[in-house]
């Protein structure tokens, strides 16, 4: 039987409110994490390429390393350290901890949440898109598979899980295809400094170069993962929570839904972990070919996420599959699992915290929409 707070059905404007708060959630927790590892990695010159990665939480974008170097020297000042850009700036702290305090003292607390507001402007939008098409598709479907049935019974029975499946991997879908050109766009527009007056000269360019196609550069390999992942993330989230119910009189609750995002976000993230490793270096190669101009025959290190091994950059794009290949070749099969510690404490709590703020808001949407008809029946 379902649970009756799932029969007071919310608005699509109610749900685009409650993923649109998750999301903020979200990335206001695990922002932080990821300029501090940035800022680690940068001040070792591990990762001193023209691109980097930069994760909010909800989705890893690909910025260009513009200006602003500190001067070289050992020790520098409080105005040396935060005049330059927040991703160039000075070895002078050991460890994350450190970076924590030190950042925080020195360069103000809301250093920790440096570059968030350019990511923000797309991935709100998105993950509000892909929660709210990932609900009414999911309605949609459910509302079909109960009208072709002749059973009298499933009208009560509980949605299964290939509904959720199903729903999950076409939203994503859809989500992907849209902010793919866009996320291209706002790279190109922070690396070039390029106003809005140029986007269109910027994109007839790159249209006549490459044709349609390229405004979705490296969209496959995101599609790879990100598809497969939410296909399987929304069953083995229900199904988790399901399990945690039933040890439990209180159904449903903030912790439920908590572990269960967590537990569901590690399996999920995990078998798609392959998927991952390939859409991270091919991003970065696109990043340095396509957007910061690097020169075909320059060779250039890529790190394997969790790897010593690295890969060269010819000058035109590897596919996914030369990509994988090339992996096998160099470190066995392992070497598609690279980064799999990194990346389930990077993906748990935040899949964590994003499903269990958007069920508390829709709990409370629920709650107002519950008091309100009651009040229309008296």
């Amino acid at each position: 039987m379902q649970n009756n707070k799932q029969l007071v059905m919310l608005t699509p404007q109610q749900q685009m409110m409650s993923s649109g708060a998750g999301a903020l959630v979200v990335s206001l927790f695990m922002t932080p994490l990821d300029v501090v590892k940035i800022r680690l990695q940068t001040q070792e010159r591990l990762y001193s390429k023209k691109c980097f990665l930069y994760s909010n939480g909800l989705m890893d974008h690909i910025c260009p390393r513009t200006n602003g170097d500190p001067p070289v020297r050992a020790l520098h000042t409080q105005k040396e350290i935060c005049d330059c850009k927040w991703f160039n700036r000075p070895k002078y702290f050991s460890g994350t901890a450190d970076a924590f305090l030190k950042i925080s003292r020195t360069e103000g607390i809301s250093s920790l949440w440096s570059g968030l507001s350019p990511t923000l402007i797309l991935a709100v939008p998105t993950t509000i898109t892909y929660f709210t098409m990932y609900e009414q598709l999911k309605l949609g479907i459910d509302t079909q598979r109960r009208a072709m049935s002749d059973n009298p019974d499933i009208l009560t029975s509980e949605t299964p899980r290939w509904v959720s499946l199903t729903s999950g991997g076409l939203a994503r879908l859809v989500a992907v295809s849209i902010v793919s050109p866009l996320e291209l766009i706002r790279t190109k527009m922070q690396s070039k400094k390029m106003p809005w007056s140029d986007v269109h000269k910027c994109l007839k360019e790159l249209v006549k170069a490459q044709g349609v196609r390229g405004l979705w550069n490296g969209y496959t390999a995101t599609l790879l993962r990100d598809v497969p992942f939410s296909a399987l993330y929304w069953p083995l989230y229900e199904q988790c929570k399901s399990t945690m119910n039933l040890y439990t009189s209180n159904r449903d609750s903030f912790l439920v839904n908590f572990g269960s995002g967590a537990i569901a976000g590690s399996v999920a993230s995990t078998v798609t972990l392959p998927f991952d490793v390939i859409k991270t270096i091919k991003q970065i190669e696109m990043g340095e070919k396509d957007i910061m101009e690097v020169k075909p025959g320059t060779s250039r290190q890529h790190p394997v996420p969790g790897s010593k091994t690295v890969s060269s950059l010819s000058g035109r794009s590897r596919g996914n599959m030369v990509i994988a290949k090339e992996l096998i070749n160099e470190q066995g099969v392992k070497g598609l699992f690279s980064g799999l510690i990194p990346r389930l404490l990077k993906v748990a709590p935040a899949c964590a915290i994003m499903i269990s703020s958007y069920e508390f808001c829709k709990g409370f949407f629920r709650e107002q929409n519950s008091e309100r008809d009651r009040d229309r029946e008296l």
